[in-house]
């Protein structure tokens, strides 16, 4: 297990950030939003990690923390919660609001999440209330330089679809958010955008 990785951060998309950990190896890290905006380019950074091995593929996650690294493992005890929900769970909800509608069972917070219908918010509450503990509030830091134009509507596109959305619904998704908040950042599009595709 690869628990965590410090290095410089060589650069930062919209799901995922490449890190320089030495010896000319960068690893591509994928993150919720709120993670990546705590990175610069440049600077180095230290982030909880796990990597999640596939017959097909190994894909390194990273965290702010050791609680966001182990909500993550937690929800994947989950029936049916893979780490591409896990991931879209912590980039509507932080941790924080989280753990508390899993311990108060606040439905209607967690069918805020892409692909948690009522049936899949009851069985997160039951198998996980017991087992969440005290909310802890996460901290970042500034949010990464603002892009604009089509260049953020696409690569909100790709982070989506890279989560696990078919395009189509992806571009509504962006491009309803993007009629209602025209200048709103990378971060805040892409956790709006999922937060409309769990609705749908």
């Amino acid at each position: 297990m690869i628990a965590s990785i410090r290095g410089e951060v060589a650069s930062i998309g919209l799901d995922h950030a490449v890190v320089e950990a030495g010896n000319g190896v960068g690893y591509a890290v994928h993150a919720t939003p709120g993670t990546l905006a705590g990175l610069r380019r440049g600077h180095e950074a230290r982030l909880a990690t796990l990597l999640v091995v596939r017959e097909d593929s190994m894909t390194l996650y990273g965290f702010a923390d050791v609680e966001e690294r182990e909500l993550f493992v937690l929800l994947q005890t989950v029936t049916g919660v893979g780490p591409r929900l896990a991931l879209a769970t912590l980039a509507v909800l932080d941790p924080e609001t989280l753990r508390r509608a899993l311990s108060e069972g606040d439905l209607a917070t967690l069918t805020r999440i892409p692909g948690v219908g009522r049936k899949s918010a009851e069985r997160l509450v039951v198998e996980l209330r017991d087992k969440v503990v005290a909310p802890v509030p996460v901290a970042h830091g500034d949010a990464p330089p603002v892009v604009t134009g089509n260049a953020r509507r696409d690569q909100v596109v790709e982070a989506l679809v890279g989560l696990g959305f078919t395009a189509k619904p992806a571009e509504a998704a962006v491009d309803g958010v993007l009629a209602g908040t025209p200048d709103a950042d990378p971060s805040t599009l892409l956790r709006s955008a999922l937060t409309q595709l769990g609705r749908t």
